[in-house]
């Protein structure tokens, strides 16, 4: 197991919300299409928090989206435009276990 998981928590800037959105779609439809993407999930908390949770198969693979041209010019408006703050945290996974209930899927 090599899974390397990226936590990604920001704050927007409110008056960039529209043009955030934009760039936001773009950037999780690019990195659903990378080789070696397994999830990503966007959260949002009562107080305006927001957290991606991003895994990729090995950390190969989770560079290569950290490199990639496009995401690059994302990083930098999301400095220069969109975030008040944020924080990433990457992470080797060392213990995966996950459990699912037997029967008909959940809606």
């Amino acid at each position: 197991m090599n899974q390397v998981v990226t936590v990604f928590r920001n704050r927007l800037r409110e008056e960039t919300a529209d043009a955030y959105a934009a760039t936001s779609a773009r950037m999780t439809e690019l990195a659903r299409a990378m080789p070696g993407h397994l999830d990503s999930k966007t959260f949002a908390a009562d107080d305006g928090e927001r957290v991606t949770i991003v895994t990729f198969a090995d950390r190969a693979s989770h560079e290569a989206w950290r490199d990639h041209p496009d995401h690059l010019v994302a990083q930098q408006r999301g400095k220069t435009e969109f975030y008040e703050t944020y924080s990433i945290q990457v992470a080797d996974v060392t213990y995966l276990h996950s459990f699912t209930l037997p029967g008909p899927a959940s809606p």
